[in-house]
């Protein structure tokens, strides 16, 4: 028999984000899947009874907290602590947590602290004849793997996106407060303040329904022998705004900054995608300017519909690696959605 442990953090106002919700939606499907589990959720943060009550009808068994100004922030010290300490309380053979980047540098020391096991970055989870197996993906997204441990505790860090969110009712949840000593040694590290950029800045939104992908030939001559980054610039950074996408960009683009080229100002090495980028998983994916190969596709793995603009008839994407293959130039096209996207948002 199976505990399970669904640990996430609230919010700055109380709230659950939508990873947290993914991961509780694995919890229950999990839960569901294992005869004789139970669920327990565990949370942490300046404050965590609104959390509790907007999922008290998710049907755990009983929901635990660590609470107060010392866990707001995400550290590591008080965050593994928090862990620890709920997992403890819980008698947890699974850890369950999003995989963000606040529970991605935790949980594995959290792991190691109570003798067991860690795996992150985990896209599907499944039971079959009462065993748990994982799903998650080697090398660069190109070697998917199914992973069964007898080592208990079990921590599980669920892929943000892969899984359904939990949707419910809002309830009053009976929270159990769980103490955490903490030495002054884990308050060392302080955060002194948000920073972010604009909102017509901002470049990269997991929740945008179209990935938009930068390739270096933006940065190329153009048809009058001469580069136009600035249009290009301007063009991209247009769409973004317009349709609210996301940016990603192909590898050779973001190295072109580091190499003291001309390149997209709001360009940085978080936009990349492929082997060695990110994998993100938008519904809606449209390569601009990117040759297609191989490098660049594995990033494009989980984009349900992809479409490409390329000069080339003949290049990656034409070979069964894009849904739909425009040829023609990027520029053009572009502006044609721009203007096309104006007019739509003027009526």
């Amino acid at each position: 028999m199976e505990t399970i442990l669904l640990l996430a953090n609230s919010e700055s106002d109380g709230s659950l984000a939508k990873p947290a919700h993914e991961a509780l939606g694995a919890a229950k499907a999990l839960t569901s899947a294992l005869p004789g589990s139970k669920l327990v959720v565990g949370l942490i943060g300046q404050t965590v009874q609104p959390a509790a009550d907007s999922i008290a009808t998710c049907g755990a068994t009983a929901f635990l907290g660590v609470a107060g100004a010392d866990f707001a922030p995400s550290r590591y010290a008080t965050d593994a602590a928090a862990a620890e300490a709920l997992a403890k309380a819980a008698q947890a053979t699974i850890l369950l947590a999003p995989a963000t980047s606040r529970w991605n540098r935790t949980l594995p020391g959290v792991a190691q602290r109570l003798g067991g096991r860690a795996d992150t970055h985990v896209t599907g989870l499944s039971a079959d004849g009462g065993k748990l197996s994982i799903n998650r993906w080697y090398y660069r997204q190109r070697m998917e793997a199914v992973v069964q441990r007898a080592q208990r505790p079990w921590a599980i860090l669920v892929e943000p996106g892969t899984q359904p969110a939990w949707q419910g009712e809002r309830g009053t949840a009976t929270l159990q407060p769980v103490s955490v000593n903490l030495p002054e040694s884990c308050k060392r590290t302080t955060v002194v303040g948000l920073r972010e950029p604009a909102a017509d800045a901002q470049t990269i939104r997991p929740d945008a329904v179209l990935l938009l992908v930068a390739g270096a030939g933006w940065t190329k001559k153009q048809a009058d022998g001469q580069p136009h980054v600035k249009d290009a610039e301007k063009l991209i950074h247009d769409c973004l705004k317009l349709a609210r996408a996301s940016l990603g960009s192909s590898k050779s683009l973001v190295d072109l900054g580091g190499e003291g080229q001309a390149v997209l100002s709001f360009l940085t090495h978080l936009n990349q995608i492929g082997q060695t980028g990110s994998t993100p998983r938008h519904p809606k994916g449209l390569a601009t300017c990117c040759h297609g190969e191989e490098p660049h596709t594995v990033g494009w793995r989980f984009i349900n519909e992809r479409r490409a603009i390329n000069l080339d008839p003949n290049c990656g994407w034409a070979r069964g690696k894009a849904d739909v293959l425009y040829v023609a130039d990027a520029f053009a096209v572009i502006a044609k959605v721009n203007q096309l996207l104006a007019e739509n948002a003027s009526k």
